[in-house]
């Protein structure tokens, strides 16, 4: 069940985001909601204030301003009338749906023993829309596989928030699962078709926008989904019951990310990852991360970059070596 991310707003948000002009609203990847203050959208690399009329600004004072009741409107559609049934997703802050679109959450938390237990008053709402681009991985793919065993490499892609890592992921394992004919990039690959069974651990439901279980976005015949998760736990559950090929997961960061993604490694599965950081030094610097790092368990890393051309990537090998530079796309995550 995919979801059109304008039907996710109530009115009259809904119709200023359907006055937007055709080519703004097709880049749109944010949409901040904040009770009291101005709407506004992020398109690239940019942001805007919209007002009543659909019109971009950058005056805050001319933009529409969404009030409680719309804020109420808005939660209450997200939560499909039932705010109870999302007492996980209150705790950590966000709220995936059906498609795939991540709605990032503010307000007054409630603790209980010095944790989070939950979220009230929430006031503040990030709609990250999901998209899918078919094609997005070409350009990488080839550098990933290795041609003496016919497999992936152990690969982490890194980059800041916003830069296409979930994109891209989404569509690797479309490729790898499919059996993608490889043409034009790499001579050394030319014509492998990767064809292998692929694992997805999806935490937060964004890379396969899973809906009850069943994926939303095409991410290949051969891949299974461990939908809704924690990595570290349903990388193991994959290792155990699925026998994947390929292991692939979002965002690891914590040291049960890093001892799951060991295990796999040990265990002679290949794994993707993607990890938050402008670059590796930085990620080097984070406890959980340095120990894959320093002992080069991976492969591959993929640094991704978004220019006003579009994207491109880095690729080091495992002892960090440059190996490649190039543009993923002109339009690709524009």
């Amino acid at each position: 069940m995919m979801v059109n991310w304008k039907d996710l707003f109530p009115e009259p948000i809904r119709t200023i985001l359907g006055r937007m002009p055709p080519a703004l609203l097709d880049k749109v990847e944010e949409v901040r909601i904040r009770e009291g203050r101005p709407l506004e959208i992020n398109a690239g690399d940019t942001y805007h204030f919209l007002t009543p009329q659909g019109s971009p600004t950058s005056k805050p004072d001319e933009a529409y301003i969404p009030l409680k009741e719309v804020t109420h409107r808005l939660l209450d559609l997200i939560s499909n009338h039932s705010l109870y049934t999302l007492e996980e997703e209150l705790r950590k802050g966000f709220i995936t749906i059906p498609g795939g679109h991540r709605i990032g959450l503010a307000g007054r938390t409630v603790l209980s023993g010095g944790r989070v237990e939950y979220l009230r008053d929430i006031n503040g709402f990030n709609v990250r829309v999901a998209r899918e681009i078919h094609g997005v991985a070409d350009r990488i793919l080839p550098y990933l596989l290795d041609m003496k065993s016919g497999q992936v490499m152990h690969t982490l892609i890194l980059s800041p928030p916003q830069q296409g890592k979930t994109t891209l992921l989404r569509d690797l394992a479309r490729q790898i699962s499919s059996g993608t004919k490889l043409t034009g990039v790499n001579e050394l690959v030319q014509g492998i078709r990767p064809r292998l069974k692929v694992g997805i651990v999806d935490e937060r439901s964004e890379i396969a926008g899973s809906y009850k279980g069943v994926p939303g976005f095409d991410v290949g015949p051969r891949t299974d989904v461990m939908d809704g998760c924690p990595k570290a736990e349903g990388m193991m559950m994959m290792l155990r019951s699925m026998s994947p090929d390929v292991l692939i997961v979002d965002e690891i960061g914590r040291p049960e990310d890093a001892e799951a993604v060991m295990e796999a490694l040990h265990a002679g599965v290949s794994v993707i990852a993607t990890a938050h950081g402008r670059d590796l030094a930085e990620l080097s610097s984070r406890p959980a991360l340095r120990t894959l790092i320093v002992e080069q368990m991976f492969q591959r890393y993929v640094q991704l970059q978004r220019t006003s051309r579009g994207m491109t990537f880095r690729l080091a090998d495992g002892k960090m070596r440059g190996l490649q530079q190039a543009e993923v796309g002109g339009e690709a995550f524009g």
